[in-house]
C-alpha cells in the first residue's frame, strides 16, 4: 500500500484556495494570527474544554493509504461535543458573520470528522469563533453535522488530492531508485572529505545534531549534501533544507545539487529567490490592482505546480519564471508553494530562524521529517540575534499621526497615546517587560486599530510609507512574544530597541522539529562556544576535520611590534604601510582586511600616495561587488582594501593566482559600543566569559576567515600577514589555525627575508 502524509491545513490549502495575492496588507489571520487570542479564548471555557486536540486518521482510496493530522484549537467535551476553531482578527466581526469562509469551515470540518470517526459519533457541532483583537469581543458561528455529512466532505476532499498523490507515490520511487544508484561525482573523496560525510550520514541516522569545523577547500557542500541525499534514499528522511548566509553559499550548494542531477540523479530541488529578485512585474506590487500575476493567482497555481512537477527536477529560478508566466501566478508565491514538493532546498537562513518569515508549515506537520545542514555556521550567531531584536522610534510614531486620517479614530488615538508613552519613558536600559509595560501596549493596540486603515485607504498619499511603519511596529510586538531574561530594552532619545542578547534558548525550541541538524564552517573555534549559543543542548557531537593541504603551501607572517588598539592605530599607519607595501613587493593579487571601514580608509589614503590599489566602498550593489572581484585575473596585479567580516572576507573563491596573499590588520575586534557592552555584561552573568563572548571570539572568527581566502584548493600557494601584536598574546594565539606555520617578525627586513625564502622553495 502506498502512503501520503499531509496534515489538515495543508490539505485544505491545496484544495479550497482561490482568489487574488494581495500583500498591500494582511488582512485578519496572515498578519496577527496567534498572538495570545487562543489561550484568551480557550481560557474562557470550562473543565470540559480541552485545547490543542491532536488528531489523526488513515483513509484508504483505492491503493493509497492517506495518513492525515492536525491540531483542533478546542473540543468541548459535553451532551453535544463541539469541535471549535479559533480565529484572531482584527476586522469587524459583523462583516465576517455574513461571510461564508470557506476554508475556515473546511479546516473545522475535517476536525470534527477526525474527531466523530475516532470516538464514534453519530453527530457533533462545529463551531469558528472570532476573536476581535483589539475589542476583544468575540463571534461564535456554530453548525450541526452529521457524521455522514462530515464522512462526505472529508472524503471528496482527499478524492480531490488523489491525482496529484499519484504523482508524488510515483515520484518518490523513482527517487529512491536513483539515490540507491547514486555515486559520489568525484574519482576520489579529498582527504578530510570522506570524514565530513560519514559523520553528516551517521547524525542523521541517529537524530542527533553536530557542529563539524572542517578546512576551506575539502568541499564543505558535496560532502554535506550527498550523504544527506543517501539518507532521503533510505528513508531516514523526507526532506532536507541547506541553509546560507549570504548568495554565494547558495551558489555552493546549487552547484553540488546541479553536478549530481547531471549525473541522473532523479530530485526534485528549489534555491530560493528573493522575492525582489524573482518579481517579473514591472514593480514588486503584490496585490490584484497593480500585478496580474497577483490576480486569481490561487485560481491558477495548483496546475502551474502539477505542470512543474510533470515536466523538471530543478525548479530553478529560470523554470519557475517560465512556468509562472505560462500560468500568470506570482513567480514568489510559487516558489513558496514548490517547497512542499521539493526534496532539497537552498535557502537563506531566515526561512528557517526569522520569527516573522519562517516557514510555518513544516514545524506544524509532525509526521514531516526533516534535516538542517547550516553553512558557514559561525555567522548565524549575530544573524540570529539580529532576527530576534525589534526598534521603533519617534519619528516613525509621529509620521504615522499625521499620515493616517483623523476619522479613523481608534488608529489616531492609539497612535498619540503611543507617543505620549514614549515621551513618558526615561532614557536608559530596561531589563524587564513590566518597565515599559504601558507603551508596549499602546504599540499592539495601534497595530490592531490600523487594519480599517490599511484595508480601505489604500489609495492615500504616503499610504507605502504608513505600511512599512506598520510592518515596523507588528515586528515589535513580534519580538515581544519572546521577550525573556536573555533580553534588553534600550530607550533613547530617538529609538527604542528590544534586543535580543542570547538566543540559545530560541534556538534549542526550533532545533527539536528537524530530524537533524549539521552546523558546519571553516572557522568554529572555540567549537563549544557556537553549540552554547546555537542551542545545541544534549544529543550533540563536536568534530574537528585536519586540513588536507600541505601545511607548506602557507606563510603565516606575524609582526609582533606594531600595536593597533584603539588609542594605537593612528600612530601606527605609517608602519602599517609600509608592512603592506613590503609584502605585496612581489607581482601578484593581494586582498588587506581591516576591521572597520573608518580605520581602513584612514590607511588607504596613505597607502594610495605610494601604490595603486581599488577599495572596497561602503553598501556595495550586487553588480558593483561583482565588478570589484573581475579586477582578480590569474594575470593581474591587483591590490585591494576590504572589511574583515564583510563580502569578500569569506564565501568568495580565488583560486590559484587569483590571490597570492591576504593581510590582516587587528585581531578583528568589534569596536566598543554602548549595546556590545551589555552584550558583554549578560555574558558575564550567565558565563563567565563576557569579554570572551562579546569581543575576542566575534573578533578573531572574522580575522581567521578572512585568511582562508588564500588557500582555496590543493594546488593554492600564497601568504597571510597577521599585523597586531596581540595575534602572538593568549588568548588569540590559541584561537587561530593549528595547521598554520607562523613566523613572527619585528623589522621589515625580516620579513623580507622569511618571504624571499618561501619564493625559493616554489621555484
Amino acid at each position: 500500500m502506498k502512503e501520503i502524509k499531509i496534515s489538515v491545513r495543508n490539505l485544505i490549502e491545496f484544495i479550497k484556495r482561490s482568489g487574488d495575492i494581495d500583500r498591500r496588507f494582511f488582512s485578519n489571520k496572515r498578519a496577527v494570527e496567534g498572538i495570545r487570542a487562543h489561550q484568551k479564548v480557550q481560557s474562557l471555557y470550562s473543565e470540559n474544554y480541552k485545547s490543542e486536540v491532536f488528531l489523526r486518521t488513515s483513509e484508504e482510496i483505492e491503493d493509497i493509504t492517506f495518513v492525515v493530522e492536525g491540531r483542533a484549537d478546542g473540543i468541548e467535551v459535553a451532551d453535544v461535543v463541539t469541535i471549535d476553531e479559533i480565529k484572531s482578527t482584527t476586522r469587524d466581526l459583523k462583516e465576517l458573520e455574513k461571510e461564508e469562509n470557506l476554508m475556515h469551515w473546511a479546516q473545522a470540518k475535517c476536525y470534527g470528522y477526525i474527531y466523530a470517526k475516532n470516538e464514534e459519533l453519530d453527530s457533533l457541532d462545529v463551531m469558528l469563533t472570532y476573536y476581535q483583537l483589539e475589542s476583544e469581543e468575540i463571534l461564535k458561528i456554530r453548525k450541526s453535522f452529521t457524521f455522514g455529512e462530515l464522512r462526505d466532505f472529508f472524503m471528496g476532499t482527499l478524492f480531490e488530492y488523489l491525482e496529484f498523490s499519484r504523482r508524488i507515490v510515483e515520484w518518490r520511487e523513482i527517487r529512491t531508485e536513483s539515490i540507491k544508484k547514486m555515486k559520489f561525482p568525484f574519482k576520489n573523496f579529498r582527504k578530510g572529505q570522506r570524514e565530513l560525510a560519514v559523520s553528516v550520514y551517521n547524525t542523521i541516522s541517529d537524530g542527533n545534531k553536530l557542529f563539524v569545523e572542517a578546512p576551506t577547500g575539502i568541499g564543505k557542500s558535496m560532502s554535506t549534501i550527498f550523504p544527506t541525499i543517501k539518507a532521503i534514499g533510505e528513508d531516514k528522511l523526507d526532506k532536507s533544507f541547506y541553509l546560507v548566509a549570504r548568495s554565494t553559499g547558495k551558489e555552493a550548494a546549487k552547484n553540488a545539487l546541479e553536478k549530481l542531477l547531471n549525473k541522473n540523479l532523479k530530485l526534485k530541488i528549489t534555491v530560493v529567490t528573493a522575492k525582489d529578485k524573482i518579481c517579473i512585474n514591472d514593480e514588486v506590487k503584490c496585490n490584484p490592482k497593480d500585478c496580474p500575476y497577483a490576480r486569481g493567482h490561487f485560481d491558477r497555481v495548483n496546475d502551474a505546480i502539477i505542470d512543474i512537477f510533470d515536466n523538471v527536477d530543478n525548479f530553478s529560478r529560470k523554470n519557475i519564471e517560465k512556468f509562472a508566466k505560462l500560468h500568470m501566478v506570482c513567480p514568489f508565491e510559487y516558489q513558496l508553494d514548490l517547497l512542499d514538493f521539493s526534496d532539497f532546498i537552498v535557502c537563506d537562513y531566515n526561512y528557517i530562524f526569522d520569527p516573522s518569515v519562517y516557514l510555518k508549515r513544516f514545524f506544524e506537520n509532525s509526521m514531516l521529517r526533516f534535516s538542517l545542514l547550516i553553512d558557514e555556521a559561525h555567522n548565524l550567531v549575530d544573524r540570529g540575534r539580529d532576527m530576534y531584536s525589534a526598534s521603533l522610534t519617534l519619528d516613525d510614531l509621529v509620521l504615522l499621526s499625521e499620515i493616517v486620517p483623523k476619522n479613523r479614530k481608534s488608529a489616531t488615538k492609539h497612535i498619540n497615546l503611543a507617543i505620549e508613552e514614549y515621551k513618558n519613558l526615561g532614557n536608559g536600559i530596561f531589563y524587564s517587560y513590566e518597565e515599559f509595560y504601558k507603551l508596549n501596549a499602546e504599540i499592539e493596540k495601534t497595530v490592531f486599530s490600523m487594519n480599517d486603515f490599511l484595508i480601505k485607504d489604500k489609495e492615500i498619499e504616503h499610504y507605502d510609507e504608513a505600511l512599512d511603519i506598520y510592518f515596523k511596529l507588528y515586528k515589535y510586538i513580534k519580538i515581544l512574544e519572546y521577550y525573556n531574561r536573555d533580553f534588553v530594552s534600550i530607550k533613547l532619545e530617538d529609538e527604542v530597541k528590544i534586543i535580543s542578547l542570547d538566543i540559545s534558548e530560541i534556538f534549542r525550541e526550533i532545533l527539536k522539529t528537524p530530524v537533524a541538524s549539521v552546523f558546519f564552517s571553516a572557522t568554529l573555534t572555540p567549537i563549544k562556544y557556537y553549540g552554547k549559543l546555537l542551542g545545541a543542548g544534549e544529543r550533540t557531537n563536536y568534530y574537528k576535520i585536519d586540513s588536507p593541504f600541505d601545511s607548506e603551501n602557507l606563510l603565516v607572517l606575524r609582526n609582533t611590534k606594531i600595536s593597533t588598539v584603539y588609542r594605537d592605530r593612528r600612530d601606527s599607519i605609517y608602519e602599517i604601510v609600509k608592512n603592506l607595501e613590503i609584502f605585496s613587493k612581489e607581482e601578484g593579487n593581494y586582498l588587506f582586511f581591516f576591521p572597520s571601514y573608518s580605520f581602513m580608509e584612514e590607511v588607504y589614503e596613505m597607502y594610495s600616495k605610494i601604490d595603486n590599489a581599488i577599495i572596497q566602498k561602503r553598501d556595495m550593489n550586487e553588480i558593483e561587488r561583482e565588478e570589484f572581484l573581475e579586477n582578480f585575473t590569474f594575470s593581474s596585479n591587483t591590490t585591494a582594501f576590504a572589511v574583515m567580516g564583510g563580502v569578500f572576507s569569506e564565501g568568495i573563491d580565488l583560486i590559484g593566482d587569483r590571490l597570492n596573499g591576504a593581510a590582516i590588520i587587528t585581531v578583528g575586534i568589534p569596536g566598543i559600543s554602548y549595546e556590545r557592552n551589555i552584550l558583554k555584561s549578560h555574558f558575564d552573568k550567565k558565563y563567565r566569559r563576557g569579554y570572551e563572548y562579546s569581543y575576542i571570539y566575534p573578533g578573531m572568527i572574522k580575522a581567521v576567515q578572512s585568511a582562508g581566502r588564500v588557500i582555496r584548493t590543493e594546488e593554492d600557494r600564497g601568504r597571510v600577514l597577521l599585523i597586531d601584536l596581540r595575534f602572538s598574546m593568549e588568548p588569540y594565539k590559541s584561537l587561530m589555525p593549528k595547521a598554520w606555520n607562523i613566523e613572527d617578525f619585528k623589522e621589515i627586513n625580516e620579513m623580507e627575508e622569511i618571504i624571499l625564502n618561501f619564493t625559493k622553495k616554489s621555484l
